[in-house]
């Protein structure tokens, strides 16, 4: 019987194919981060056991990122669609064993690898197209990353507009929010083939991240829409009051993560 190799699939005799090489990954992007509150219900609905409301219980980050990523030999960089991607995603906060932590309620990415990664990791990523102005350096064509300086974010899927933003800079800040600054607990969940059976995966995990680097962190003033679609949720998490709106420039790495609750029929 043949060996295939692969860290997921398609795996194969030599492993190419795998549409995921191992971690860790590597991660460099930009991001549009914005604050508010929602009715905490709603939020409270979304914590799956053992995790119990946090503090605020109605704080909620939704988040645009522009990232390129890597494996460790970082040959993607030298082949740039199978490096470059955006996503957007709502967090919500808990407490697991007395600790605040961070969940990724809903999220949307524009490639398949990194779908698929999410899914390894927890998250649980629809494909939608997402789209995030860039800031410049030089000429007139973007923001500069300064007061004044404004940016526009959108999200679609499904052929439907789903949350529109717009972020101008008023200013520089120490720190860049705080719903999305806990370690994030996700779950991982795959049903059984057997209709009947209980799920095949379900397990809650937590990720581990490493030599994180961060740029300032720019603060400003913020316009946030939701729009309702058919194959959606999320805007059960509507917006009462904004808390604030940052932008900034990150780096990590991924490198494992640890299962803290298997769940059990």
């Amino acid at each position: 019987m043949a060996e295939l190799k692969g860290f997921v699939f398609p795996r194969t005799a030599t492993g190419a194919s795998s549409i995921l090489p191992p971690p860790p990954w590597h991660y460099s992007g930009d991001l549009l981060t914005i604050e508010y509150r929602t009715d905490p219900d709603r939020v409270i609905e979304l914590l799956p056991d053992p995790l119990e409301p946090a503090d605020d219980p109605g704080a909620v980050a939704l988040v645009w990122a522009d990232w390129q990523s890597c494996g460790d030999d970082r040959e993607e960089l030298l082949d740039p669609v199978r490096a470059q991607y955006k996503e957007v995603f709502f967090v919500i906060r808990g407490r697991y064993r007395g600790e605040h932590v961070s969940r990724c309620a809903y999220i949307w990415v524009d490639t398949d690898f990194s779908m698929v990664r999410g899914h390894y990791q927890g998250y649980p990523k629809k494909l939608g197209s997402i789209h995030l102005t860039r800031p410049v350096v030089y000429g007139k064509a973007g923001p500069r990353l300064e007061p004044g300086g404004r940016f526009g974010a959108t999200l679609a899927a499904y052929d439907r507009r789903l949350a529109e933003a717009t972020f101008t800079i008023t200013g520089t800040a120490g720190s860049g929010g705080f719903v999305n600054s806990h370690a994030m607990y996700h779950t991982r969940y795959l049903p059984a083939l057997e209709l009947d059976a209980p799920p095949a995966l379900h397990e809650l995990v937590t990720m581990k991240t490493q030599d994180v680097e961060a740029g300032p962190v720019y603060v400003g003033d913020a316009d946030l829409r939701l729009f309702s679609s058919p194959t959606e949720e999320f805007d059960r998490l509507a917006p009462r009051e904004l808390i604030g709106a940052y932008y900034r420039q990150v780096g990590a790495t991924f490198a494992g993560g640890t299962t803290v609750e298997r769940y059990h029929p």
